[in-house]
């Protein structure tokens, strides 16, 4: 029996536009919609919530709690990353909502590069970054599951094959597994000609798909649904749709 698996970057609720790719419109509900026709077992969200100038972090997080509203029959956890008062005005915080309860709930601090760049005259440092980990029970078998997502070094003109401090932790955490069942999930932000996809293969960890681009502001694959051997890929598919800048990666999976 398979279980199915959705990693999806929500861009904080902003919709896609190409005549306007940055619309000061939110729109949470869809993402739940969009979310809820995906009929998966598992989802692991990135930039849930809205990063703020001086650093700002709303408490309680509007964005998840309107999906936990939303998304009934789900266990979830979320978190933001570490503060940073030069913070861009873009997306942050991870969640992971299961139809299984979640257990074991930890989360990993990866460390900032230290870098600088200017955005909107200003200038910033880059953030601190987030690995969560959590546990679940799928037919009677223990499931890990990590979320994640990484700088965009690209952006700013850099390679994260040049900053690899945030990529070796995970590396260090899929090697930890010892053979458990285990699932990294995550926007990756990883450019085509950076190493991060040999890395984990190495670590004995497969991409779901490497092939069909996941980012519509480059023609990129970032979003990825990492697993290892004590799984069986059963399909997979990127679902396209206008409720973020990032299309979700769908994947069924079975225990072997």
């Amino acid at each position: 029996m398979s279980f199915r698996v959705v990693t999806f970057n929500m861009q904080n609720g902003q919709p896609w536009s190409e005549n306007d790719p940055f619309p000061s419109v939110l729109d949470v509900d869809a993402v739940a919609t969009f979310l809820k026709g995906l009929n998966a077992d598992i989802i692991c969200l990135q930039e849930v919530e809205r990063g703020h100038d001086g650093g700002m972090q709303v408490e309680p997080p509007p964005h998840y709690m309107c999906l936990k509203k939303l998304l009934t029959g789900y266990d979830s956890v979320f978190s933001y990353p570490l503060k940073n008062d030069t913070e861009l005005p873009f997306g942050l915080g991870l969640a992971v909502f299961s139809r299984t309860r979640l257990t074991d709930f930890h989360k990993i601090d990866l460390p900032a590069a230290q870098l600088e760049f200017v955005f909107e005259g200003k200038k910033r440092r880059t953030s601190s970054r987030l690995l969560l980990e959590v546990c679940t029970i799928l037919e009677g078998r223990r499931l890990k599951i990590l979320n994640t997502h990484l700088q965009a070094f690209f952006m700013i003109g850099d390679s994260s094959d040049a900053h690899p401090e945030q990529r070796s932790i995970i590396e260090s955490r899929l090697r930890a597994a010892g053979g458990e069942p285990l699932i990294l999930a995550g926007d990756m932000n990883c450019a085509p000609n950076e190493s991060l996809v040999g890395q984990f293969e190495k670590a004995g960890f497969r991409t779901a798909q490497n092939e069909e681009i996941t980012w519509r502001r480059m023609p990129f694959v970032t979003d990825h649904l990492f697993f290892n051997t004590a799984l069986r890929l059963v399909s997979r598919r990127v679902e396209k749709t206008d409720v973020s800048d990032h299309h979700a990666v769908v994947a069924d999976f079975e225990f072997l």
